[in-house]
C-alpha cells in the first residue's frame, strides 16, 4: 500500500471546510475543551490527518467567535469566524434553503434570494482569503461541499501557487435543473477555479462537465475540461470526475467484534421484545432521506397483516439536523405524528411497532445497532454516497443481513447485491421489505459476502490515496506546464522525448520491484494508434522492443487483450512470442500456461493456438449467421460500414464513415437489431459488436491471473471495453486509460507514443535496458 507521503510527493496538506473538525465541550465546572466531531467528514479525512497532518480553516460552530489558531489532534485549526447574519444568509439561507434543494432533484423548493447569495458569496471571499494567509507555499488544498463552492476561483486569484482540490460530497443536479439557479455561471466558475473537482457518481460529473462547457464556454475531453486563456491566465485543463467516498472499513469491523459491543447489540433486541426481525433506518431528519415513505411502506404491511407486531419492529434513528430551517421544523412534525399514528393504530401494551430516537449516538452504539439489526432500510429520494449502507455492511462480519437500498443514492453503484428499491415505489418496496424479512440465510450470506467484498475493497483510505493522485498529478503537469512556457508556445507540437509525471515514475518503481508482474495492454490506440483501415494498424516499436524485454525477464508476465480475434491481431505483425494473448474480448485465449493446482484443460499449453472454451453449438452458430446476414442486408451497401466476422460473433465497424452524427445512428439501428435477435451489443469507439457468448476483458484478465501467481497488473489501454478491465483492478494495480474519455482508470496518458514511452522505463527498470525512442542498430 503506498504511503500518502509518497503520493502527494511531500507537499502540505490543507483541508477547507465549513466546521472544524473538533466540538467545544463545556464541563460542570465551566471549562471548555475541544474533541474530535463525529461527522462524515471527519472520519473520511481521518486517513489523510493521521498520515500527513494538516492546517484546517473551517468554522468553530459559534456565532460571533473570534478565536485564534490553535492545535488538536495533530492538527493546526484555523477558525474562520460567522456572525448570525452570516449564518443566517449563507449557512441557512443559501446553502441550505438554496443549494441542498436544488442539488437534490428539487425535493423541497429552492429559494433564491439575492441577500441569501450575497452572504453565501461573502463568506465564502472570507473562507478564501484566511487560507490565502494561512497556507503553506505549493501547497495542495482541499475544499469540502457545497457550501464553499466560489472558494476554489477567489483562492486561485489569490494564490496561483497551489493546487487546489474540490470534492462535492452531495448530487451535482442534471442541466435543466441547474439552470434554474440564477447564480448559475459563478458557482460553476468558481468551482472551476480547481484543479481537480470530484463527486461521488460519474453522472454528477457528467452533469458538471455539461454546465461548464454551457455556461463557462469550457471544452471537455473525456472527463478533462478545458479552459481558454484570458488576460494573464494561460490556458489550463481542470480534472472532473467521480471519486466515491467509503469509510474506515477496518475499523468498523474491529469494533463490531468488541466483546462490549456484541453484548449491547443483544441487549438492544431484548428490550424490542426479542423480535424475529429488527428493521433498521439511521438518518439526519432530512427531506431527502426518504422516512416518510419508509414508514407509509411498513405502516401498509401492518395494515395488511404481512408483518405482525412482535415479529418484527422498525428502530428509526433520526438524528436532529438544521432545526432552525422551517422545512425541517415541519418534516419533524409531520415525522412524529406519522409514527405516532403508527404505535397508536398497531401497537401494544408488550410491543411498539416503530421506535423512534430523534437523537444522536456514539459510533460504537452504532455499531451495536447494526448487528442488532437483521435489515437495514436505506430509502433516500436523493443521496449523494450514504456512508450508512457501508458502515452496516462492515459491521457484519457474521456475513448476515439484509440491506434494503435506494437506487438514487450513490452507494447503490457499488453496491449491486443489496436490494435495490425506488422509495417512490411504495409496493416495489414493501416487496423488497418481505423480501429482506424472509430472505434464507444462506441468500443473506452469499449478498452479504459480496458486499463486504466491495466496502473492503474501495474503503476511504483507497478514496483518499485516489484523490490526492489525482491532485497530485494535476499539480504536476501545471508545474510541467508553467516549464514549458519559456520553450515551444501553447500551441506548438510536443518535441523531444515523453516526460513521465512523478506519480507514474513512482508506479513503475514499485512495479519493477515486484517480485511477479503483470504488464496487460489492449491493441488498438494504445499499442499500435488507431488509423482508418485496422488492416493497416502496426504496434508502435518502441513498445514491441519493451515489451519483448519485459517478457524475457524474471518473473513477468506480458498479456495482450484485445477485442480482435487472434488472428486479426497476429496479422498485424506483432511478435507475441511468449506472451499470453486474448482475443474476441476474452473468448480467445492463446499461451496461457496453467499452473500445477489447476486444470489442465482449461487452456492449451504455452503457445498453443486454442480458444478458450467449447466451439460454438449448432444453434449458436445457426442465431449468428442470422444476425449476420441481416446486418449484411441491411448495412452491406452503407458506405464506410465494415462487418468483421468474429470467432463466436459479428461486429459493425462505423470508423471510416465520414459524419459522425451518421455513424452514431447506424450503430444504434445495429444495437436495435441484435437486441431484437437476442444479443446484446459491447460497445466500443465506433463499433458494435454482437457474441453468442457472454465475456469482456475484464473476465478475461480475472482469468488469466488465476493461472499465474499472484502479481501486481499494470493494464493500459484507450476503448470503452477497456473499462470492463479498470473496473476490475485492485489496489496495489494500475489502470492507465490512454486518451480523452470517462474512466474508472487512476491514471491517464496521451495517446501510444506515451504508452511506449511508459513501457520503456518499466523494462529499464526492472532490467537495466534503456530503450531509446528510436530503433537501435
Amino acid at each position: 500500500m503506498p504511503e500518502l507521503t509518497d503520493i502527494v510527493g511531500g507537499r502540505e496538506i490543507v483541508v477547507v471546510a465549513n466546521r472544524l473538525p473538533v466540538d467545544r465541550v463545556v464541563e460542570t465546572d465551566g471549562t471548555a475543551s475541544w474533541r474530535t466531531s463525529p461527522g462524515g467528514l471527519v472520519t473520511a479525512m481521518e486517513p489523510v490527518v493521521r498520515e500527513l497532518g494538516c492546517l484546517w480553516v473551517g468554522w468553530s460552530g459559534g456565532a460571533d467567535e473570534d478565536l485564534p489558531p490553535f492545535e488538536a489532534e495533530g492538527m493546526r485549526l484555523v477558525p474562520v469566524p460567522l456572525s448570525g447574519d452570516d449564518l443566517e444568509g449563507y449557512y441557512e439561507g443559501f446553502a441550505n434553503g438554496t443549494l441542498w434543494p436544488l442539488y437534490h432533484d428539487v425535493i423541497a423548493q429552492p429559494g433564491f434570494h439575492r441577500e441569501w447569495w450575497e452572504s453565501y458569496e461573502r463568506v465564502n471571499r472570507r473562507f478564501a482569503e484566511v487560507v490565502a494567509h494561512e497556507a503553506p507555499r505549493d501547497a495542495i488544498v482541499w475544499v469540502h461541499d457545497y457550501q464553499l463552492q466560489l472558494v476554489p476561483a477567489l483562492l486561485r486569484a489569490l494564490r496561483p501557487d497551489l493546487t487546489i482540490a474540490f470534492f462535492l460530497h452531495i448530487p451535482f443536479p442534471a442541466r435543466p435543473l441547474f439552470a434554474q439557479l440564477p447564480w448559475r455561471r459563478e458557482i460553476v466558475e468558481g468551482l472551476l477555479g480547481a484543479d481537480v473537482v470530484g463527486f461521488q457518481r460519474e453522472q454528477d460529473a457528467a452533469s458538471f462537465r455539461a454546465a461548464a462547457e454551457r455556461y463557462a464556454d469550457a471544452l471537455a475531453h473525456g472527463n478533462l475540461l478545458r479552459l481558454s486563456a484570458e488576460d494573464d491566465d494561460p490556458s489550463r485543463s481542470v480534472l472532473a470526475q467521480e471519486f466515491p467516498i467509503s469509510i474506515d472499513a477496518d475499523a468498523f469491523a474491529a469494533l463490531a467484534t468488541r466483546p462490549e459491543v456484541r453484548r449491547r447489540a443483544e441487549e438492544i433486541r431484548e428490550e424490542l421484545g426479542n423480535p424475529r426481525t429488527v428493521l433498521l433506518g439511521v438518518d439526519r431528519l432530512d427531506y431527502t432521506k426518504g422516512i416518510r415513505h419508509r414508514l407509509k411502506a411498513f405502516a401498509e404491511l401492518l395494515d395488511e397483516g404481512e408483518v405482525t407486531v412482535g415479529e418484527a419492529a422498525l428502530v428509526q434513528v433520526a438524528s436532529p439536523s438544521r432545526e432552525r430551517v422551517a422545512a425541517y421544523r415541519r418534516l419533524r412534525e409531520e415525522v412524529e405524528r406519522t409514527v405516532g399514528r403508527i404505535n397508536g393504530e398497531h401497537g401494544s401494551i408488550a410491543h411498539t411497532p416503530v421506535v423512534y430516537l430523534h437523537q444522536g449516538f456514539s459510533r460504537e452504539e452504532m455499531a451495536a445497532l447494526y448487528l442488532a439489526a437483521d435489515v437495514l432500510v436505506v430509502t433516500a429520494l436523493r443521496d449523494g454516497m450514504n456512508l450508512v449502507a457501508k458502515e452496516y455492511v462492515a459491521c457484519r462480519s457474521d456475513e448476515l443481513g439484509v440491506l434494503v437500498l435506494s437506487e438514487f443514492t450513490g452507494a447503490a453503484d457499488e453496491l449491486r447485491r443489496a436490494l435495490l428499491v425506488n422509495p417512490h415505489d411504495i409496493e416495489g418496496m414493501k416487496a423488497a421489505f418481505l423480501r429482506a424479512i424472509h430472505m434464507p440465510e444462506k441468500e443473506q450470506q452469499r449478498r452479504m459476502r459480496g458486499l463486504r467484498a466491495v466496502v473492503q475493497g474501495n474503503d476511504v483510505r483507497h478514496w483518499a490515496e485516489n484523490f490526492l493522485r489525482a491532485s497530485s498529478s494535476m499539480a504536476e503537469q501545471r508545474a510541467a506546464a508553467d516549464t514549458s512556457e519559456t520553450g515551444a508556445g501553447a500551441d506548438s507540437p510536443a518535441t523531444g522525448p515523453i516526460l513521465l509525471s512523478a506519480s507514474m515514475e513512482g508506479s513503475l518503481r514499485r512495479f519493477a520491484t515486484a517480485p511477479e508482474l503483470i504488464v496487460a495492454c489492449d491493441f488498438d490506440g494504445t499499442l499500435a494508434p488507431i488509423v482508418s483501415h485496422p488492416g493497416d494498424a502496426r504496434i508502435i516499436e518502441r513498445s514491441q522492443r519493451a515489451l519483448s524485454i519485459l517478457q524475457q525477464a524474471p518473473g513477468v508476465h506480458v498479456v495482450l487483450i484485445s477485442g480482435r480475434s487472434v488472428e486479426d491481431l497476429l496479422a498485424t505483425g506483432i511478435d507475441t512470442d511468449g506472451w499470453i494473448v486474448s482475443g474476441s474480448h476474452g473468448i480467445e485465449l492463446v499461451g496461457l500456461a496453467p499452473l500445477a493446482t489447476a486444470d489442465p484443460g482449461a487452456a492449451g499449453p504455452r503457445g498453443a493456438a486454442a480458444r478458450f472454451g467449447t466451439p460454438l453449438s449448432p444453434e449458436e452458430s445457426d442465431g449468428i449467421s442470422a444476425l449476420g446476414r441481416r446486418l449484411a442486408r441491411i448495412f452491406g451497401r452503407e458506405p464506410g460500414v465494415r462487418l468483421e466476422p468474429k470467432p463466436f460473433g459479428i461486429a459493425v465497424h462505423t470508423r471510416q464513415v465520414r459524419d459522425e452524427e451518421r455513424s452514431d445512428d447506424i450503430l444504434d439501428a445495429a444495437t436495435r437489431i441484435g437486441a431484437e435477435a437476442g444479443y446484446e451489443a459491447r460497445n466500443g469507439k465506433r463499433v458494435r459488436e454482437f457474441s453468442a457468448r457472454l465475456s469482456d476483458k475484464g473476465s478475461a484478465l480475472g482469468h488469466i491471473r488465476s493461472r499465474l501467481p499472484d502479481a501486481p497488473v499494470l493494464f493500459l489501454g484507450d476503448d470503452v471495453t477497456d473499462e470492463d478491465v479498470f473496473r476490475t483492478l485492485e489496489v496495489d494495480d494500475l489502470g492507465v486509460k490512454v486518451g480523452a474519455g470517462d474512466t474508472a482508470a487512476r491514471a491517464r496518458i496521451a495517446d501510444p507514443e506515451a504508452v511506449s514511452a511508459v513501457l520503456a522505463r518499466l523494462a529499464e527498470l526492472r532490467t537495466g535496458i534503456v530503450i531509446g525512442s528510436e530503433p537501435t542498430e
